[in-house]
């Protein structure tokens, strides 16, 4: 019995199959629903910064129809992946979330644990439940409700157990373009007035890969926070091509998914701070190469996330916007 090597992909060819599938060789003349539902979502925890990742990816990108689709809850805001802020459609929140609710949970109580412990975890979210719905909240406040309910405990331990067990959104006009607000949040399956539906894992998978690949497991898990990844790839392998990359680490891609050539032009692109380009692989180098960014400022303990310059589809630069006064 003979076996063939899997091919092998190097470095520029990663870059380019991802740069596709997120729409960085061309602009997409798509509607921004259709986008992010391609894109699997957008990092979104900064309010607005997030525009700037739909205006590099779009032609003819109409900011204020993303606030209209916010308002009109077809799209959302909440905390999904890495227990980061995502902006997704209405039905990926309600598909998602689910999915991420270990990895919140671990984040969450990594943290707050010692607040929660001995905690009866059904009455929190019952109350939680019952005072977002009656009107969003902002978390220190939804905190100070529930200390009501729970004498001595921590009030901001108390919101952030809510965060992690209740699925929660936050509400327009907060994420809308030109409008500010406050981060209030209430029920995600009250905001929709729709049940949570959990899409299997495989599907998610296939998302990842529509929008990332081609990947490692290692990518996948870091993209999701989710574990034990890999078995649910080997159940997988018959819909799935096999690939190493240069270090000889193991890829998956779907069959059909573009595979530029390495040398097809890249345009200069822009990338918001928190672009998923930049954060959803275990192994970054397809798309940033020895970038020193501590050079221009921001380190591991400045809590902050440049945005970067896309040329020839790496990283060669961050940009920033002045403001000042008149």
């Amino acid at each position: 019995m003979s076996t063939t090597a899997a091919p092998v992909l190097g470095r520029r060819s990663l870059n380019r199959g991802t740069l596709a599938r997120q729409l960085l060789l061309d602009r997409a003349a798509l509607t921004p629903l259709d986008v992010i539902e391609q894109l699997a979502g957008l990092q979104a925890q900064t309010p607005q910064s997030w525009y700037v990742g739909l205006w590099t990816r779009l032609a003819g990108f109409d900011p204020y129809a993303v606030g209209t689709a916010l308002t009109e809850r077809a799209l959302v805001r909440l905390p999904l992946m890495r227990s980061t802020i995502h902006l997704v459609t209405a039905a990926d929140a309600l598909a998602m979330r689910p999915l991420t609710q270990l990895p919140i949970e671990r984040s969450t109580l990594g943290v707050f644990g010692r607040h929660l412990r001995g905690i009866d975890r059904e009455a929190l979210v019952a109350i939680a439940r019952r005072l977002v719905d009656e009107q969003p909240l902002i978390a220190s406040e939804l905190g100070r409700r529930l200390a009501e309910h729970f004498p001595g405990r921590d009030p901001e331990g108390l919101a952030q157990g809510a965060r992690a067990w209740l699925p929660m959104v936050q509400v327009p006009p907060r994420g809308m373009w030109g409008r500010s607000g406050r981060p209030l949040q209430t029920s995600l399956e009250s905001w929709l007035d729709r049940p949570l539906n959990p899409m299997p894992l495989r599907k998610l998978v296939k998302r990842y890969l529509t929008a990332f690949g081609p990947a490692s497991v290692r990518d996948m898990q870091t993209w999701s926070g989710l574990t034990k990844l890999g078995e649910v790839v080997d159940a997988m392998l018959g819909d799935l091509r096999r690939f190493t990359d240069d270090d000889g680490r193991e890829l998956f891609d779907l069959p059909d998914a573009p595979r530029p050539d390495p040398d097809t032009p890249a345009p200069v692109r822009f990338l918001y701070d928190y672009d998923n380009l930049l954060l959803s692989h275990a192994d970054r180098s397809r798309v940033v190469p020895e970038v020193d960014y501590a050079a221009h400022g921001f380190t591991a303990d400045s809590n902050r996330q440049p945005s970067s310059l896309l040329v020839d589809g790496f990283v060669a630069g961050t940009w920033t916007v002045a403001r000042k006064r008149g």
